[in-house]
């Protein structure tokens, strides 16, 4: 894994995001209405136009709001004190100039072109039940238009970490740009990090992650369920074996059992950070990655990284949503991880 650099100019971005645009569609629904609409449970899935009108209709949400995968985990770098950036696509509509303002607002670097004519800004669905649980569904309109001259190279050369969303492999051409974006920055001597986001992105994609995780990933965020589908492994101890054995760092979440992070004979386990009541899981993992890649950009040792990932996690799951109501810095600093 590149060091990270010590020495930082004006110009540094701690972490450049990438992945797809979409507004949040948050609907707070029962069991049984999941059942009806033919959905399973707490599984993301790919939707077309027709279809994510037919599920916004029934589900009457009540919320809309900014997100994304990987934009979620930059607004989270930045509410930590990261100077951070995010690439992907909306369209000029309603939703779109939600999305942009609601990012830029967050103090995050935001100015990809928006998508051509004929489309529509991405969103994703979201029934939140009352365990917690979300099943999502995801229209992805203009973020499919995501292409590789999008990403400017001298923004990844001078990230120190790049962060790639596993939703990104859905994308027409992603093979080609992603991988460009990983060799700009290996050859700036950068770190790449890679989120799986969802057992499913592993069912689709998973022969291209074992390769990636063996030649181009320098730091791997999974929970128990993606590393083990990903590697054949029964369980998440055995699943860290062969995370040894390739040598790339990973931080796997564990729900309320916490975090594991596994780097060559390195094993930190960190318990989750409590909270009075969990109300929404949506972004938890995006905000772990947040608060890890903070304190890893920041020199932090992996026991800090975890623990901040763990709280940054932690007030995201306290309310529904997944962008920050409070400030994640004074949090942090509260809590004796930040200075």
């Amino acid at each position: 894994m590149p060091a990270v650099p010590e020495s930082r100019t004006d110009s540094t971005l701690d972490v450049l995001t990438v992945g797809n645009a979409l507004v949040d569609v948050l609907a707070p629904v029962d069991d049984d209405l999941v059942a009806e609409l033919g959905l399973v449970k707490g599984v993301a899935s790919l939707v077309d136009l027709p279809e994510a009108e037919r599920l916004y209709a029934a589900a009457q949400p009540i919320i809309e709001v900014a997100g994304g995968s990987a934009a979620n985990t930059a607004v989270g770098a930045a509410s930590l004190g990261s100077r951070a950036a995010f690439v992907g696509k909306v369209a000029d509509d309603r939703l779109g100039r939600l999305f942009d303002t609601d990012i830029q607002a967050a103090g995050v670097d935001y100015a990809t072109s928006v998508a051509g004519d004929g489309v529509m800004t991405g969103r994703c669905l979201s029934l939140v039940t009352p365990d917690a649980e979300r099943t999502m569904s995801t229209y992805l309109g203009a973020a499919a238009q995501l292409r590789l001259e999008d990403v400017e190279g001298a923004d990844v050369q001078r990230a120190r970490v790049t962060h790639l969303e596993a939703y990104l492999w859905d994308l027409p051409d992603a093979h080609r740009t992603l991988g460009r974006i990983m060799a700009d920055a290996h050859g700036a001597g950068r770190m790449v990090s890679v989120s799986l986001s969802d057992p499913s992105c592993v069912q689709r994609h998973g022969e291209a992650f074992r390769e990636l995780v063996h030649d181009q990933v320098d730091v791997l965020f999974a929970n128990e369920a993606e590393i083990t589908l990903l590697l054949g492994a029964d369980d998440v101890a055995a699943a860290a074996k062969v995370v040894r054995s390739i040598g790339i760092l990973a931080a796997l979440t564990l729900g309320p059992g916490g975090s594991m992070v596994v780097k060559g004979d390195q094993t930190v386990s960190v318990d989750a950070h409590p909270v009075d009541k969990i109300v929404d899981v949506t972004g938890a993992g995006d905000l772990y990655a947040a608060g890890f890649l903070h304190g890893l950009t920041h020199g932090a040792d992996l026991r800090t990284c975890a623990r901040l990932g763990s709280l940054a996690a932690s007030e995201i799951i306290s309310h529904l949503g997944a962008r920050p109501e409070a400030p994640l810095r004074p949090l942090a600093q509260e809590a004796g991880l930040l200075p």
